[in-house]
Protein backbone atom coordinates (compact mmCIF):
# COMPACT_ATOMS: atom_id res chain seq x y z
CA UNK A 1 0.00 0.00 0.00
CA UNK A 2 1.64 3.39 -1.55
CA UNK A 3 2.69 5.70 2.00
CA UNK A 4 0.18 8.58 2.47
CA UNK A 5 1.31 12.36 2.66
CA UNK A 6 -0.42 15.57 2.81
CA UNK A 7 0.55 19.16 1.07
CA UNK A 8 -0.92 22.03 3.04
CA UNK A 9 -0.57 25.13 1.68
CA UNK A 10 -1.16 28.32 2.57
CA UNK A 11 -1.72 31.27 -0.34
CA UNK A 12 -0.65 34.20 1.56
CA UNK A 13 -3.37 36.89 1.93
CA UNK A 14 -5.53 35.07 -1.68
CA UNK A 15 -8.89 35.80 0.14
CA UNK A 16 -10.18 38.76 -1.87
CA UNK A 17 -13.17 40.76 -2.89
CA UNK A 18 -15.02 41.11 -6.20
CA UNK A 19 -12.88 44.05 -8.08
CA UNK A 20 -14.54 46.63 -10.68
CA UNK A 21 -11.14 45.82 -12.38
CA UNK A 22 -11.54 42.39 -12.95
CA UNK A 23 -15.22 42.70 -14.14
CA UNK A 24 -16.02 42.06 -10.56
CA UNK A 25 -15.12 39.15 -9.85
CA UNK A 26 -11.92 38.06 -7.16
CA UNK A 27 -8.43 37.37 -7.98
CA UNK A 28 -8.93 34.39 -7.59
CA UNK A 29 -11.95 33.87 -10.10
CA UNK A 30 -10.63 35.82 -12.76
CA UNK A 31 -7.27 34.26 -12.51
CA UNK A 32 -6.23 30.76 -14.84
CA UNK A 33 -5.60 28.04 -12.68
CA UNK A 34 -5.80 25.01 -14.90
CA UNK A 35 -3.28 22.80 -12.55
CA UNK A 36 -5.41 24.18 -8.85
CA UNK A 37 -8.62 23.68 -10.66
CA UNK A 38 -7.45 19.98 -11.30
CA UNK A 39 -6.93 19.77 -7.78
CA UNK A 40 -10.36 21.33 -6.93
CA UNK A 41 -11.81 18.62 -9.15
CA UNK A 42 -10.99 15.93 -6.98
CA UNK A 43 -11.95 17.79 -3.40
CA UNK A 44 -14.58 19.44 -1.28
CA UNK A 45 -14.63 23.77 0.06
CA UNK A 46 -15.90 25.75 2.67
CA UNK A 47 -14.75 29.29 4.06
CA UNK A 48 -12.72 29.87 6.57
CA UNK A 49 -12.31 32.35 9.35
CA UNK A 50 -8.70 31.82 10.55
CA UNK A 51 -8.92 33.44 13.75
CA UNK A 52 -11.77 34.71 14.78
CA UNK A 53 -14.96 36.92 13.53
CA UNK A 54 -14.11 40.28 13.49
CA UNK A 55 -10.39 39.98 13.72
CA UNK A 56 -8.70 41.32 10.63
CA UNK A 57 -5.33 39.14 11.50
CA UNK A 58 -1.58 39.47 10.81
CA UNK A 59 0.25 36.66 9.30
CA UNK A 60 1.98 35.50 12.47
CA UNK A 61 -1.50 34.74 14.61
CA UNK A 62 -3.03 33.40 11.40
CA UNK A 63 -0.48 30.94 10.81
CA UNK A 64 -0.61 29.67 14.40
CA UNK A 65 -4.48 29.05 13.84
CA UNK A 66 -4.09 27.53 10.93
CA UNK A 67 -1.77 24.78 12.30
CA UNK A 68 -4.03 24.14 15.19
CA UNK A 69 -3.09 26.70 17.75
CA UNK A 70 -5.80 28.86 19.63
CA UNK A 71 -4.93 31.74 21.95
CA UNK A 72 -8.63 32.32 22.54
CA UNK A 73 -7.73 31.37 26.77
CA UNK A 74 -4.18 32.75 27.05
CA UNK A 75 -2.27 36.07 25.89
CA UNK A 76 0.11 35.63 22.83
CA UNK A 77 3.56 36.20 23.13
CA UNK A 78 3.30 38.80 19.87
CA UNK A 79 4.80 38.91 16.69
CA UNK A 80 7.94 40.50 17.47
CA UNK A 81 9.09 37.36 19.48
CA UNK A 82 7.76 35.03 16.36
CA UNK A 83 10.64 36.96 14.01
CA UNK A 84 13.54 37.10 16.53
CA UNK A 85 13.26 33.75 16.75
CA UNK A 86 12.99 33.14 12.65
CA UNK A 87 15.92 35.34 12.38
CA UNK A 88 18.37 33.94 15.00
CA UNK A 89 18.28 36.79 17.53
CA UNK A 90 19.84 35.75 20.70
CA UNK A 91 16.32 36.42 22.82
CA UNK A 92 15.77 35.50 26.06
CA UNK A 93 12.61 36.26 28.70
CA UNK A 94 12.25 39.56 29.79
CA UNK A 95 14.24 41.02 26.54
CA UNK A 96 11.56 43.64 24.25
CA UNK A 97 10.96 42.09 21.09
CA UNK A 98 9.18 44.29 17.74
CA UNK A 99 8.57 43.73 14.35
CA UNK A 100 9.52 46.75 11.92
CA UNK A 101 8.64 48.37 8.65
CA UNK A 102 11.03 50.77 7.15
CA UNK A 103 9.14 53.47 5.98
CA UNK A 104 9.32 57.22 4.03
CA UNK A 105 7.91 59.96 6.72
CA UNK A 106 7.83 63.43 5.84
CA UNK A 107 10.08 64.45 8.63
CA UNK A 108 8.58 67.94 9.25
CA UNK A 109 5.38 66.35 10.46
CA UNK A 110 6.00 62.80 11.03
CA UNK A 111 3.39 62.29 8.36
CA UNK A 112 3.90 58.83 6.39
CA UNK A 113 3.96 58.98 2.63
CA UNK A 114 4.63 54.82 2.42
CA UNK A 115 4.85 52.48 5.39
CA UNK A 116 6.96 49.83 3.18
CA UNK A 117 9.25 52.48 1.66
CA UNK A 118 8.29 51.73 -1.97
CA UNK A 119 9.41 47.82 -1.43
CA UNK A 120 12.44 48.83 -3.03
CA UNK A 121 15.12 48.24 -0.46
CA UNK A 122 18.21 45.94 -1.67
CA UNK A 123 19.93 43.98 0.92
CA UNK A 124 22.72 46.34 0.75
CA UNK A 125 20.45 49.25 1.54
CA UNK A 126 18.65 47.41 4.90
CA UNK A 127 22.13 46.18 5.84
CA UNK A 128 23.83 49.69 5.07
CA UNK A 129 20.53 51.30 7.22
CA UNK A 130 20.71 49.32 10.18
CA UNK A 131 24.42 49.14 10.29
CA UNK A 132 24.08 53.44 10.26
CA UNK A 133 21.82 52.63 13.45
CA UNK A 134 23.87 50.72 15.44
CA UNK A 135 26.85 52.97 15.20
CA UNK A 136 24.69 56.09 16.10
CA UNK A 137 21.77 54.94 18.40
CA UNK A 138 22.65 54.73 21.83
CA UNK A 139 20.07 54.13 24.66
CA UNK A 140 21.01 54.37 28.86
CA UNK A 141 21.74 50.75 30.20
CA UNK A 142 20.07 49.36 27.12
CA UNK A 143 21.75 46.78 24.65
CA UNK A 144 19.93 46.13 21.19
CA UNK A 145 19.98 44.20 18.05
CA UNK A 146 17.94 45.43 15.15
CA UNK A 147 18.41 42.59 12.05
CA UNK A 148 17.20 43.12 8.36
CA UNK A 149 15.28 40.69 6.99
CA UNK A 150 13.41 41.04 3.18
CA UNK A 151 12.38 44.22 1.45
CA UNK A 152 11.12 46.48 4.20
CA UNK A 153 10.87 44.41 7.53
CA UNK A 154 13.39 44.59 10.13
CA UNK A 155 13.28 42.85 13.91
CA UNK A 156 14.51 44.88 16.67
CA UNK A 157 15.39 43.22 20.33
CA UNK A 158 15.92 45.68 22.81
CA UNK A 159 17.67 44.07 26.73
CA UNK A 160 18.37 45.95 29.89
CA UNK A 161 20.80 45.35 31.84
CA UNK A 162 19.56 44.50 35.69
CA UNK A 163 15.78 44.65 34.98
CA UNK A 164 13.25 42.84 32.39
CA UNK A 165 10.92 45.28 29.86
CA UNK A 166 7.42 44.91 30.03
CA UNK A 167 5.75 44.47 26.91
CA UNK A 168 2.36 46.07 27.40
CA UNK A 169 2.94 49.17 24.82
CA UNK A 170 1.15 50.31 21.62
CA UNK A 171 2.50 50.38 18.59
CA UNK A 172 4.81 53.43 16.67
CA UNK A 173 3.06 52.21 13.62
CA UNK A 174 -0.43 53.64 13.40
CA UNK A 175 -1.99 50.97 10.59
CA UNK A 176 -1.66 47.84 13.26
CA UNK A 177 -3.43 47.39 16.98
CA UNK A 178 -2.58 44.94 19.70
CA UNK A 179 -5.30 43.55 21.62
CA UNK A 180 -4.30 40.53 24.01
CA UNK A 181 -0.84 40.17 22.48
CA UNK A 182 -2.82 39.73 18.99
CA UNK A 183 -1.77 42.15 16.17
CA UNK A 184 -4.88 43.42 14.38
CA UNK A 185 -5.00 45.58 11.34
CA UNK A 186 -6.97 48.84 11.05
CA UNK A 187 -8.76 50.28 8.19
CA UNK A 188 -6.58 53.09 7.57
CA UNK A 189 -7.38 53.72 3.96
CA UNK A 190 -9.64 56.72 4.16
CA UNK A 191 -6.71 57.94 6.79
CA UNK A 192 -3.82 59.68 6.61
CA UNK A 193 -1.29 58.36 9.19
CA UNK A 194 1.25 59.53 11.33
CA UNK A 195 4.08 57.83 13.74
CA UNK A 196 2.54 57.04 16.45
CA UNK A 197 4.18 57.31 20.17
CA UNK A 198 4.24 53.95 21.76
CA UNK A 199 2.39 54.50 25.22
CA UNK A 200 2.86 52.26 28.46
CA UNK A 201 -0.54 50.32 29.45
CA UNK A 202 1.07 49.54 32.77
CA UNK A 203 4.19 50.62 35.27
CA UNK A 204 5.98 47.59 34.32
CA UNK A 205 5.63 49.02 30.80
CA UNK A 206 6.34 52.48 31.17
CA UNK A 207 10.56 52.23 30.44
CA UNK A 208 9.41 49.70 27.38
CA UNK A 209 7.58 52.61 25.73
CA UNK A 210 10.42 55.68 26.79
CA UNK A 211 13.23 53.07 25.11
CA UNK A 212 11.26 52.56 21.89
CA UNK A 213 9.79 56.17 21.45
CA UNK A 214 13.74 57.28 22.04
CA UNK A 215 14.79 54.87 19.88
CA UNK A 216 12.48 55.82 16.69
CA UNK A 217 13.21 59.54 17.83
CA UNK A 218 16.94 59.20 17.15
CA UNK A 219 17.05 56.69 14.06
CA UNK A 220 14.57 59.66 12.12
CA UNK A 221 17.09 62.14 13.10
CA UNK A 222 19.99 60.48 12.07
CA UNK A 223 18.52 58.85 8.48
CA UNK A 224 16.79 62.51 7.55
CA UNK A 225 19.60 63.24 4.55
CA UNK A 226 22.30 60.23 5.55
CA UNK A 227 24.12 59.49 2.69
CA UNK A 228 22.36 56.29 1.88
CA UNK A 229 18.93 58.37 1.58
CA UNK A 230 20.80 60.97 -0.92
CA UNK A 231 21.92 58.19 -3.12
CA UNK A 232 18.44 56.24 -3.50
CA UNK A 233 16.46 59.85 -4.19
CA UNK A 234 19.15 59.82 -6.58
CA UNK A 235 18.35 57.14 -8.37
CA UNK A 236 14.32 57.95 -7.93
CA UNK A 237 13.75 55.69 -4.64
CA UNK A 238 11.99 56.93 -1.92
CA UNK A 239 14.39 57.78 1.06
CA UNK A 240 14.14 55.03 4.34
CA UNK A 241 13.98 57.62 7.15
CA UNK A 242 11.74 55.56 9.62
CA UNK A 243 10.78 52.24 11.47
CA UNK A 244 7.55 51.67 12.27
CA UNK A 245 7.18 49.03 15.32
CA UNK A 246 4.41 46.83 16.36
CA UNK A 247 3.94 44.31 18.12
CA UNK A 248 5.87 44.23 21.09
CA UNK A 249 6.48 40.73 23.00
CA UNK A 250 8.66 40.12 26.15
CA UNK A 251 7.79 36.10 26.61
CA UNK A 252 9.48 32.89 25.27
CA UNK A 253 7.03 31.02 23.71
CA UNK A 254 5.61 27.33 25.09
CA UNK A 255 2.81 25.75 22.94
CA UNK A 256 2.73 21.33 22.21
CA UNK A 257 5.02 20.10 20.05
CA UNK A 258 3.07 20.10 16.78
CA UNK A 259 4.46 16.51 15.37
CA UNK A 260 2.70 15.32 19.08
CA UNK A 261 0.06 17.18 18.78
CA UNK A 262 -1.44 15.30 15.20
CA UNK A 263 0.53 12.21 15.40
CA UNK A 264 2.17 12.85 12.29
CA UNK A 265 6.00 14.06 11.17
CA UNK A 266 5.46 17.28 10.20
CA UNK A 267 7.62 19.82 8.03
CA UNK A 268 7.58 23.20 6.81
CA UNK A 269 8.75 24.67 3.10
CA UNK A 270 8.74 28.62 3.95
CA UNK A 271 11.09 31.77 3.15
CA UNK A 272 9.76 34.42 6.02
CA UNK A 273 11.35 35.25 9.11
CA UNK A 274 8.00 34.53 10.69
CA UNK A 275 7.27 31.55 9.55
CA UNK A 276 10.77 30.29 10.26
CA UNK A 277 10.11 31.57 13.52
CA UNK A 278 6.47 29.49 13.73
CA UNK A 279 8.14 26.41 13.01
CA UNK A 280 10.86 26.77 15.42
CA UNK A 281 8.28 27.31 17.92
CA UNK A 282 5.74 24.86 17.03
CA UNK A 283 9.08 22.20 15.99
CA UNK A 284 8.54 21.73 12.61
CA UNK A 285 12.13 20.99 10.51
CA UNK A 286 11.93 23.91 8.35
CA UNK A 287 13.64 24.04 4.52
CA UNK A 288 13.75 27.20 2.53
CA UNK A 289 13.96 27.11 -1.51
CA UNK A 290 15.21 30.57 -3.32
CA UNK A 291 13.05 33.97 -2.95
CA UNK A 292 9.53 34.29 -2.25
CA UNK A 293 8.76 33.84 -6.38
CA UNK A 294 10.90 31.45 -7.31
CA UNK A 295 7.96 28.76 -7.17
CA UNK A 296 9.33 26.23 -9.45
CA UNK A 297 12.11 26.23 -7.31
CA UNK A 298 9.97 25.52 -4.43
CA UNK A 299 7.96 22.64 -6.19
CA UNK A 300 11.16 20.97 -6.98
CA UNK A 301 12.62 21.23 -3.26
CA UNK A 302 9.17 19.93 -1.78
CA UNK A 303 9.21 16.90 -3.97
CA UNK A 304 12.74 16.00 -2.80
CA UNK A 305 11.44 16.24 0.90
CA UNK A 306 8.41 14.03 0.80
CA UNK A 307 9.57 10.58 1.03
CA UNK A 308 10.52 12.01 4.96
CA UNK A 309 7.01 13.64 6.61
CA UNK A 310 4.08 13.23 6.89
CA UNK A 311 2.45 16.38 6.32
CA UNK A 312 4.50 19.29 4.99
CA UNK A 313 3.63 22.85 5.28
CA UNK A 314 3.79 25.25 2.64
CA UNK A 315 3.93 29.03 2.71
CA UNK A 316 3.95 31.05 -0.38
CA UNK A 317 3.98 34.83 -0.29
CA UNK A 318 2.97 36.60 -3.39
CA UNK A 319 -0.53 37.46 -3.01
CA UNK A 320 -0.53 39.47 0.10
CA UNK A 321 1.65 41.99 -1.50
CA UNK A 322 -0.45 42.77 -4.11
CA UNK A 323 -3.41 43.49 -2.06
CA UNK A 324 -1.29 45.15 0.78
CA UNK A 325 -0.55 47.39 -2.61
CA UNK A 326 -4.40 47.64 -4.17
CA UNK A 327 -3.16 45.68 -7.67
CA UNK A 328 -5.83 43.26 -8.52
CA UNK A 329 -4.20 42.49 -12.08
CA UNK A 330 -1.13 41.99 -10.44
CA UNK A 331 -2.45 39.21 -7.84
CA UNK A 332 -4.71 37.57 -10.74
CA UNK A 333 -0.88 37.47 -12.44
CA UNK A 334 0.51 36.15 -9.37
CA UNK A 335 -1.69 33.58 -8.70
CA UNK A 336 -1.30 32.49 -12.89
CA UNK A 337 2.57 32.30 -11.74
CA UNK A 338 2.01 30.15 -8.66
CA UNK A 339 -0.50 28.15 -10.56
CA UNK A 340 2.15 27.76 -13.76
CA UNK A 341 5.71 27.38 -11.79
CA UNK A 342 4.82 25.70 -8.54
CA UNK A 343 1.22 24.01 -9.03
CA UNK A 344 1.91 22.22 -12.07
CA UNK A 345 5.72 21.47 -11.19
CA UNK A 346 4.26 19.54 -8.00
CA UNK A 347 1.74 17.57 -10.31
CA UNK A 348 3.87 16.46 -12.75
CA UNK A 349 7.10 15.83 -10.79
CA UNK A 350 4.35 13.66 -8.62
CA UNK A 351 3.06 11.76 -11.80
CA UNK A 352 6.80 10.91 -12.84
CA UNK A 353 7.75 9.97 -8.99
CA UNK A 354 8.68 5.48 -8.96
CA UNK A 355 6.71 4.38 -5.83
CA UNK A 356 4.40 7.41 -5.97
CA UNK A 357 2.97 8.39 -2.25
CA UNK A 358 -0.64 9.05 -1.87
CA UNK A 359 -0.65 12.49 -2.12
CA UNK A 360 -3.72 14.75 -0.65
CA UNK A 361 -3.88 18.68 -0.88
CA UNK A 362 -5.01 21.05 2.14
CA UNK A 363 -4.97 24.46 0.22
CA UNK A 364 -6.12 27.38 1.98
CA UNK A 365 -4.97 30.78 2.92
CA UNK A 366 -3.53 32.67 6.06
CA UNK A 367 -6.13 35.76 5.61
CA UNK A 368 -7.72 37.90 3.28
CA UNK A 369 -5.89 40.48 1.39
CA UNK A 370 -8.68 42.59 -0.78
CA UNK A 371 -6.99 45.28 -3.11
CA UNK A 372 -10.46 47.39 -2.61
CA UNK A 373 -9.08 47.50 0.91
CA UNK A 374 -5.63 47.28 0.82
CA UNK A 375 -4.97 45.33 4.30
CA UNK A 376 -6.17 42.71 5.89
CA UNK A 377 -9.47 41.59 6.75
CA UNK A 378 -11.58 38.92 8.45
CA UNK A 379 -13.84 37.91 5.58
CA UNK A 380 -13.21 34.36 5.58
CA UNK A 381 -11.06 32.37 3.30
CA UNK A 382 -12.08 29.56 0.78
CA UNK A 383 -10.31 26.14 1.55
CA UNK A 384 -9.93 23.33 -0.34
CA UNK A 385 -9.65 19.89 1.04
CA UNK A 386 -8.72 17.47 -2.10
CA UNK A 387 -7.97 13.86 -2.44
CA UNK A 388 -7.98 10.61 -4.87
CA UNK A 389 -10.77 8.81 -3.65
CA UNK A 390 -12.67 11.36 -1.82
CA UNK A 391 -16.42 11.94 -2.11
CA UNK A 392 -16.88 15.43 -3.54
CA UNK A 393 -19.08 18.22 -3.56
CA UNK A 394 -19.27 19.75 -6.90
CA UNK A 395 -16.25 22.12 -6.30
CA UNK A 396 -14.76 22.52 -9.77
CA UNK A 397 -12.34 25.39 -8.60
CA UNK A 398 -10.22 27.06 -6.02
CA UNK A 399 -12.40 30.54 -5.67
CA UNK A 400 -14.49 32.04 -3.20
CA UNK A 401 -17.89 31.18 -5.04
CA UNK A 402 -16.98 27.37 -5.16
CA UNK A 403 -15.82 27.92 -1.29
CA UNK A 404 -19.66 29.44 -0.98
CA UNK A 405 -21.31 26.74 -2.37
CA UNK A 406 -19.20 24.20 -0.77
CA UNK A 407 -20.30 20.98 1.71
CA UNK A 408 -17.38 22.21 4.36
CA UNK A 409 -19.65 25.67 5.03
CA UNK A 410 -17.77 27.81 7.29
CA UNK A 411 -15.07 26.87 10.00
CA UNK A 412 -12.52 28.17 12.17
CA UNK A 413 -9.04 28.31 11.46
CA UNK A 414 -7.32 25.99 14.28
CA UNK A 415 -10.02 23.17 13.08
CA UNK A 416 -8.99 23.21 9.75
CA UNK A 417 -6.20 20.76 9.87
CA UNK A 418 -8.18 18.57 12.17
CA UNK A 419 -11.32 18.34 10.01
CA UNK A 420 -9.36 18.13 6.88
CA UNK A 421 -7.44 15.12 7.91
CA UNK A 422 -10.60 12.87 9.06
CA UNK A 423 -12.14 14.27 6.14
CA UNK A 424 -9.50 12.39 3.75
CA UNK A 425 -8.96 9.57 6.57
CA UNK A 426 -12.41 8.44 6.22
CA UNK A 427 -13.60 9.62 2.74
CA UNK A 428 -10.61 9.12 0.71
CA UNK A 429 -8.19 5.98 -0.04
Amino acid sequence: MAEVKTIYVLLDGVGDLPHPELNHLTPLEAAYTPFLDKIARKGVSGKVTSVGEGIAPQSDIAVFNMLGYNFKDMEYFGRGVVECIGCGIDFIEGDLALRGNFATICTSDKRILDRRAGRTISKEDSSAICDLIKEKVKIKDVEYSIEPTIGHRVVLRFRMKNSKLGQNITNTDPAYDKVNGIGIALDTSQTDLFVARSQAKDEISKISSEIVNDFSDQVIQILDNCQINEDRQSRGLLPVNCILMRDAGNKYPRVDDINQKYKLKFASLVDMPVEIGISKIVGMKSYEAGGTNEYELKAKKLLSILKDHDLIYVHIKGPDEFGHDGDARGKKRNIEEIDKYFFSNLISGLEKMDNRPHVRFIICGDHSTPCIKKAHTDDPIPLLVSGEGLKTDGTSRYTESNADRGMLGKIFGYKVIEIALEILKNNGK
